[in-house]
């Protein structure tokens, strides 16, 4: 593994890159909600006062630049398609945990490539998944992303710890730099999808505007990921094969 003087090195010949477009954002997300008050009652009815009433003494989660134009429904959308990874801390590639890295690609499918592959790992750590049938829904948003982020997609041949498929040891030296001198973030090939690319941001404030753009379910059959967007027409299969 490269030591600091490589990582100095490393640093000095990087580019910027201006990123003023939607970058692609996936999680985990059922098509249709359950209601959090059907316990309580039976009626749909009391489930929508008991809501409204949650919603007059719950102070937002987010509130608008442009208050004159503020929705409710901006406080999901923001913390779940932006703000959950900057409140909610998890070891990835270019962090160790201790600080929040938000992740997104250029399109659904370098994102679908990079998420099937993350979820399918998790299941195989999992002592009581036996290859069944195994199905998660997710959602797609839109993002709008405005920053001078680093450029890496010039360097990863010199530096190819950068793609390593399971290593991140080297990603988290240089994740950490990036978070401790406050760059907005980088740009990088997709280690999923090569085609693809990867825009991993450190700094929430360059994210705005994020929008729905679909909603998938992904469904393991044999040794096959099928991604459906219509429930019931697979649109993209994936061989587990290339996950190892």
């Amino acid at each position: 593994m490269p030591g600091g003087f490589e990582v100095n090195a490393l640093f000095d010949r990087l580019p910027l890159a201006d990123v003023r477009q939607d970058v692609t954002r996936n999680i985990v997300s059922p098509r249709q909600s359950q209601d959090i008050f059907d316990d309580l009652t039976d009626d749909p009815a009391e489930w929508l006062l008991a809501q409204k009433v949650e919603d007059e003494v719950k102070p937002p989660l987010y509130r608008s630049r442009l208050p004159i134009i503020h929705r409710p429904f901006e406080d999901a959308e923001w913390f779940n398609a932006i703000a959950w990874p900057f409140k909610h801390w998890q070891a990835s590639r270019f962090s160790d945990g201790s600080y929040g890295v938000w992740y997104g690609s250029d399109t659904v499918e370098t994102t679908v490539c990079e998420s099937a592959y993350h979820w399918y790992r998790g299941l195989l750590s999992d002592a009581g998944y036996e290859r069944e049938a195994v199905i998660v829904e997710r959602k797609v948003y839109q993002v709008a992303c405005n920053a001078a982020v680093l450029d890496f997609r010039q360097t990863t041949a010199d530096y190819p710890e950068l793609l390593h498929p399971a290593e991140y040891a080297f990603p988290h030296t240089v994740g950490a730099r990036i978070h401790r001198e406050g760059h907005p973030g980088l740009l990088i090939q997709s280690v999923r999808r090569p085609e693809g690319e990867n825009v991993a941001v450190f700094h929430p404030g360059v994210l705005s505007n994020p929008r729905l753009n679909c909603q998938l379910t992904y469904r393991i059959e044999g040794d096959r990921i099928r991604v459906e967007k219509n429930p019931g027409t697979v649109w993209l299969s994936l061989d587990v094969a290339n996950f190892s």
